[in-house]
């Protein structure tokens, strides 16, 4: 049987958080309105669980997000909380994407606002999201790296970014951990970039645990209104139907080891390594509930197996984003051979 631990090392010489992350996106942005008041008590119910680690962006909701955390945060709860702050995006007044902005300048500009926004000092956690094609990552890993040396990073990490790329940067200054999308639907990183993490003794913050609520089984239609898992692949036509045909097959064997098909997902992302922290997307207290009963899951390598069966990655329908996004992913494309 597997044996979790309440605590995982972020990366080889990292520190120590929960063994589960707070994503906390989706109180802010993309998937359609979520309540401030149960954001806040969702938040704190965290703390209270002994979760540490709180992933947030600075263009989730335009800096709202960010505002969220330092409200939640008050009266002395900085403190016990591992803040992982992603940046670069760039968006227009209506929300639409532009591209990444990870130029030296831009990124002390951006870190400076973050600070102001989430009412703190420093950053435990400073990553680009995306990389910038326009800026090598020497440079935007080394701007990081002035910031950490005047005290307002504690440690870089990374986002989507392909075995190369994290080499490189791993060069210019140590990298704690490298947040990427994985789950029982998405698991591109197990052909290089796992590899490469694990032999530079980089964790990974791992997001999308759910494929965007697929593997919950609780969605039936498409998306609808202000969330913008409508666009995704994944989530149209007959690539939906599809995958909710997989996800039935997961249900019941959830249903077997006495759990929801969400926690039985998270369990199988938290057997993956020691080195992997799953980011929960929890917006809501019954929710966070339901995530947190993944810890009380044993799976042993015959479950494990039979699990990977049930959703082979190659049958999921639809890629994880669209077209334009995927170009996007420094993560998804092939390392050019020497």
């Amino acid at each position: 049987m597997n044996t979790i631990r309440a605590t995982r090392r972020l990366g080889k010489d990292g520190p120590e958080v929960f063994i589960l992350g707070l994503g906390c996106m989706g109180m802010s942005d993309f998937y359609g309105p979520a309540e401030e008041a149960e954001s806040l008590a969702t938040i704190h119910a965290a703390l209270d669980a002994g979760i540490t680690l709180f992933d947030t962006g600075d263009f989730y909701g335009m800096g709202r997000n960010e505002l969220l955390l330092r409200e939640a945060l008050k009266g002395g709860k900085r403190e016990r909380a591992f803040l992982q702050v992603k940046f670069g995006a760039q968006r227009d007044p209506a929300g639409a994407f532009l591209g990444f902005d990870a130029r030296p300048t831009a990124v002390k500009t951006a870190l400076a606002y973050t600070l102001k926004r989430l009412g703190t000092d420093y950053v435990d956690l400073y990553q680009p999201a995306r990389l910038d094609p326009a800026v090598p990552i020497e440079d935007t890993v080394g701007a990081i790296v002035d910031c950490v040396r005047d005290g307002y990073v504690r440690h870089i990490g990374l986002s989507e970014m392909g075995a190369a790329t994290i080499r490189r940067a791993h060069a210019v200054h140590p990298i704690m951990a490298v947040q990427l999308e994985y789950s029982l639907m998405s698991r591109s990183l197990e052909r290089e970039i796992l590899p490469t993490v694990r032999e530079l003794g980089i964790g990974v913050t791992a997001y999308g645990v759910l494929s965007r609520g697929l593997l919950s089984g609780s969605r039936r239609q498409p998306p609808a209104g202000q969330d913008f898992r409508g666009h995704f692949p994944r989530f149209q036509g007959e690539n939906l139907q599809r995958n909710l045909a997989l996800v039935q097959a997961l249900q019941r064997i959830a249903q077997e080891k006495g759990a929801t098909p969400a926690q039985l997902a998270i369990a199988w992302v938290l057997s993956r390594g020691t080195d992997i922290v799953p980011l929960i997307g929890a917006r809501t207290r019954a929710q966070l509930r339901e995530a947190l009963g993944a810890l009380d899951i044993a799976l042993g390598p015959e479950d494990l197996d039979r699990i990977a069966r049930t959703v082979p990655a190659d049958e999921v329908a639809g890629a994880r984003y669209g077209s334009a996004q995927m170009a996007m992913l420094d993560s998804e494309r092939p390392t050019p051979r020497a």
